[in-house]
């Protein structure tokens, strides 16, 4: 993939977690950046898709690319300026090297938060 494909720049989020005070249960916290403006290529996915897609699938909207960063996890999230993606999935590697690209099978929308 060339580098111009990366034209979105976007945050990638993962949630605190902090400690309740009364009971010291561990309960989620506020959603933090990790990485800001990552270089990023959104594409939205086609109706084909969506009617091809096996059930799990189905619930994807888009698919996000972006260079290789080690700790991404499906637990985080993404967000391209107002729109909030929730990570579907674990992060794929490239074919190539695995080190390159992940490609993100995001849905969009609020999920937990």
């Amino acid at each position: 993939m060339r580098a111009g494909r990366l034209r979105h720049r976007v945050d990638i989020q993962s949630r605190e977690e902090t400690q309740d005070q009364v009971t010291g249960e561990m309960v989620p916290g506020p959603w933090v950046t990790v990485w800001a403006k990552c270089p990023a290529e959104i594409e939205s996915i086609s109706t084909r898709e969506f009617v091809d897609a096996k059930a799990k699938q189905s619930e994807f909207t888009a698919r996000i690319v972006i260079r290789y960063r080690a700790g991404v996890l499906d637990t985080m999230r993404i967000v391209h300026g107002a729109t909030i993606y929730a990570i579907k999935g674990p992060p794929l590697a490239d074919k190539v090297s695995g080190r390159e690209y992940l490609t993100l099978m995001v849905a969009a929308g609020v999920n937990d938060g």
